[in-house]
């Protein structure tokens, strides 16, 4: 298998099950990760990158001969659309798990993918290569040679397109051209297996729109737009552009779809796409068998189209933050738990829950990886029963350690333009609402932290040397208030509560708190408007029960050192306790720019002794595969420039000093 993660556990499932034996390949930082422990054997990888480990394709060809493999799947990232690497692995004398390298030279050009599509009357976009062929505006810029969504961009009008081309060009280092841009058209596509003996089987259609950076989030099938008709052409055209490209084995056939039933190709995937899922679901088909059949030559087993059953949605949870122009975040994953899961990895024998993970509890998320920790789908026999079990399932699980796009899925799945289907590649974009956090209410926020001071007494008494039992601050006669202090989402609280003699709570607060105050004696005074009285019906360390107004609700508090996971009913928040007496910490330069996130430096714009405008691109970092540029704050100069292309930064380090003007 060459990959990791979750499609490599999704490979490995299936293998199993029909008695073929795995060989996983592995760098440094997932020696403990679950594809490693799941396979039969395991190879080593040297290298520090993703560049001279998953990505170097002479180590991995001899990985698998030195396992005695005789095949090798390719996963479906960069590595599985390469011709090289496609021809590399069969020149060595094993079989190679996609499409024939002739078929992938042709794929690899997207251009030259259109133009043979298009001679064989399948609806294409005018294509245009040079720019300054181009016409009509608004146009779309896209690589040649490319996935992922690297090097796209929307240009409006002629006086910037020159720019822009120029621009994408470097960012992909290679050839681009240019389409018409249609907004608010739906991104669908037609997953199909094709055997050698020329039978092509397409499996419905996917609606895939809902996208951030051109890349999916949520997809599902079958398609709310789309009725028997327009499948039916879809199809069609599916299975004419796979025969005029000479396609072998599983992939999708890729359309834009407007709002009057017309639509237009845009490519072919050569890869098991990581949404396969939900088509699995409701065909009942295991795709990767179907894969692997083909693969060794065999013929498929089905005579043409399978009926659809039901509806299945799916969801991608990353490891970035929406809010935050999705940056990605890693770190150590110290809780994922998804409640009510019925199944993981192959087709499930009826409606429920099904989650294909690459990651388990202590897995660690590094910034060279795809930010996907999960993908989580819901069937249902209809599509609001789908949407409804997926987003609890979401509202409802713990995600601790790194931030993630959860409450984002879970409003877009709850938006009321999404259920009634209302939905285009630009529906982020007219919906900014769906990016505010679930645990929106300030009652709701109060309450959690209310909870975890709750917990946090209870830890710190079930660890006392002695008198265990009695309660936090205990005294014979009452008096003062136990209190805590944490950076919550909205910046420093104060948490505030006081015990009767009875061990019943007299009353409570969340406050704001001057960060620069901290340790002023004021705190731990009660205020004067105290929060409406609850009742404290149990704490333990990780589970606190409180009656609402006559409302009992629990919450979940998970404790790893200072930081606080809270989850209840109403949503998820993060607090890390902040101690009474810090220590100082030393300040970086004002004008020093520090990285965001540990990465790559992967472009730098400028030299020492430049002066730059505000807001202009200074360098970019590449984390996730995915490009993050870094702007001047201010017009300034350069005064120092320590990183290169090519350096690895961690979060906080030093990037560049910009002495403004």
């Amino acid at each position: 298998m060459a990959d990791r993660g979750e499609i490599a556990r999704r490979v490995f499932a299936t293998c199993r099950l029909v008695g073929i034996e795995t060989v996983a390949v592995y760098s440094d930082v997932d020696t403990d990760a679950p594809h490693v422990n799941e396979a039969d054997y395991a190879v080593h990888l040297e290298g520090s990158t993703i560049a001279t480990t998953y990505l170097e394709q002479h180590a991995l060809i001899a990985a698998a001969k030195r396992a005695g493999a005789n095949a090798v799947h390719p996963g479906n990232g960069v590595l599985a659309e390469d011709p090289e690497f496609a021809a590399a692995v069969t020149d060595a004398g094993m079989i190679w798990v996609g499409p024939p390298a002739a078929t992938l030279r042709t794929l690899h050009r997207k251009s030259e993918t259109k133009k043979l599509v298009s001679e064989a009357k399948v609806p294409v976009l005018p294509t245009f290569t040079d720019p300054e062929t181009v016409v009509g505006f608004p146009v779309l810029i896209k690589p040649d040679a490319g996935i992922g969504g690297a090097g796209m961009r929307v240009v409006r009008d002629a006086s910037t397109l020159a720019e822009a081309v120029a621009s994408a060009r470097r960012e992909v280092d290679g050839d681009v051209f240019c389409e018409p841009y249609l907004p608010n058209v739906r991104h669908v596509e037609v997953p199909i297996l094709a055997d050698a003996m020329g039978a092509v089987v397409p499996f419905g259609e996917r609606e895939c729109s809902v996208q951030r950076r051109y890349q999916k989030i949520v997809e599902e099938t079958p398609s709310p737009a789309v009725d028997a008709a327009l499948r039916e052409d879809l199809c069609r055209a599916a299975i004419v552009a796979v025969r005029a490209l000479g396609f072998v084995g599983a992939g999708a056939v890729e359309f834009l779809l407007d709002a009057d039933g017309d639509f237009w190709f845009l490519e072919l995937t050569p890869t098991l796409q990581t949404d396969h899922a939900v088509t699995e679901c409701t065909s009942g088909y295991d795709l990767v068998r179907l894969q692997l059949l083909v693969a060794e030559g065999g013929s498929l087993p089905m005579p043409g189209p399978p009926p659809i059953r039901g509806h299945a949605i799916e969801v991608r949870i990353c490891a970035e933050d929406p809010a935050y122009a999705w940056l990605p975040s890693s770190g150590t994953l110290h809780r994922f738990a998804v409640p009510d899961v019925a199944g993981s990895f192959r087709p499930l024998p009826q409606p429920g829950l099904r989650l294909d993970s690459g990651v388990a509890d202590g897995s660690v998320t590094g910034a060279h990886h795809d930010p996907t920790l999960a993908k989580l789908v819901a069937w249902a026999p209809s599509r609001q029963e789908a949407a409804r079990m997926l987003a609890s399932a979401l509202a409802r699980a713990q995600l601790h350690g790194v931030v993630t796009n959860r409450d984002l899925l879970v409003r877009t799945l709850r938006h009321h333009s999404f259920r009634s289907g209302d939905i285009d590649t630009g529906f982020l974009d007219r919906h900014p609402e769906v990016f505010a956090p679930l645990l929106s209410s300030v009652d709701a926020v109060r309450l959690s932290c209310l909870a975890s001071a709750l917990a946090g007494a209870a830890d710190r008494r079930a660890g006392a040397p002695v008198l265990s039992t009695l309660p936090s601050g205990w005294r014979n006669v009452p008096s003062g208030s136990q209190t805590a202090v944490y950076d919550g989402p909205t910046g420093p609280v104060e948490v505030g509560y006081r015990m009767n003699r009875h061990d019943e709570l007299a009353g409570w607060w969340v406050r704001p708190v001057d960060p620069e105050e901290l340790d002023l004696a004021g705190l731990g005074q009660a205020p004067v408007d105290e929060h409406p009285p609850i009742v404290v019906v149990s704490a333990s360390r990780d589970r606190v029960v409180l009656n609402v107004q006559g409302i009992r609700l629990a919450v979940l508090v998970h404790r790893v050192g200072d930081v606080s996971y809270v989850d209840s009913p109403e949503g998820s928040v993060t607090l890390r306790e902040i101690s009474r007496f810090p220590l100082p910490a030393p300040e970086a330069a004002e004008s020093s720019l520090i990285a965001p996130l540990p990465g790559a430096v992967r472009r730098v714009l400028v030299v020492p002794g430049q002066r730059v405008r505000a807001g202009e691109l200074l360098l970019t970092l590449e984390a996730m595969k995915l490009e993050h540029p870094v702007h001047a704050p201010s017009a300034g100069v350069v005064s120092s420039l320590p990183v290169h292309p090519g350096a690895e930064v961690d979060t906080g380090e030093l990037l560049a000093i910009l002495d403004p003007e």
